[in-house]
């Protein structure tokens, strides 16, 4: 794309505008942009998709300490068999 890319509302997206022949604080004011453009793309979750993430995160979590409690034991186990408690 070109440094002529338009968005909806028709103004120039900064997303594809280019760096060359910018000194520092170009390039910083640049990068500025670039970011709040692409925060403007981002689409926040209903309030019923963020608790089902939160229940799913929670979920995964409980699983993974499950998993490393039961490792622990099981190791804890077998050096103490190994090497005599």
């Amino acid at each position: 794309m070109s440094e002529s890319a338009v968005t909806d509302s028709g103004e120039k997206d900064p997303r594809h505008e280019t760096r060359e022949g910018l000194n520092i604080f170009g390039r910083i004011v640049l990068f500025v942009r670039q970011v709040i453009s692409e925060l403007r793309r981002v689409v926040t979750p209903t309030r019923q998709e963020l608790i089902r993430y939160i229940w799913i995160v929670l979920g995964f979590v409980a699983v993974m300490m499950a998993l490393v409690f039961v490792l622990d034991v099981s190791f804890g186990w077998i050096s103490q068999k190994v090497f005599g408690g």
